[in-house]
């Protein structure tokens, strides 16, 4: 008997969404998930992703952007949408891609810096915390520039990449 056929459903549940990510990944959504469902309902609406926003400092965020975010799902989006969404965006993606995307939410401006403060931040107190030792190795690897700026941009490509691009 083949008990793994027996399981096989294709009823298309979502539960195969958790199948796309290694547990790590997925407590990491689900933290995530968690910051962002503000009220705690269980759900993320258009409320919770202003105040998500706000949280990050866009204050001025335009209705129709977020109308836009919600219509990505098909429905309310609990957990379980919320990490298939993702699924879909990352399946097939460039990691270069992923990861300046990642950064690119912090720049609206889309200048391809950041403040090595804001980013200092943001990475010794969100989800995988980094520690002292490795934002100093970071930043001697990409030192920000007299303005204190971090050329994101360069960073990802050589994380991607493992050399820099701006070989002159």
């Amino acid at each position: 008997m083949a008990p793994k056929k027996a399981k096989k459903r294709s009823d298309g549940g979502g539960s195969n969404v958790f199948a796309m990510f290694e547990q790590a990944q997925i407590q990491e959504f689900k933290e995530a998930f968690t910051i962002m469902d503000q009220n705690r309902d269980g759900f993320i609406d258009k409320n919770d992703l202003r105040d998500t926003f706000a949280a990050l400092g866009r204050l001025n965020v335009k209705q129709e952007e977020i109308d836009e975010m919600l219509k990505e799902a098909a429905g309310p989006i609990n957990f379980t949408v919320f990490l298939t969404m993702f699924g879909e965006k990352l399946k097939g993606a460039d990691p270069e891609d992923t990861i300046l995307n990642a950064f690119k939410v912090f720049d609206p401006e889309g200048k391809g810096t950041l403040k090595k403060d804001f980013v200092t931040n943001m990475l010794t107190t969100q989800a995988d915390r980094f520690s002292p030792e490795e934002m100093e190795e970071m930043f001697a690897a990409f030192p920000p520039d007299v303005a204190g700026n971090l050329d994101y941009k360069n960073l990802v490509y050589v994380i991607t990449h493992g050399e820099e691009k701006d070989q002159e």
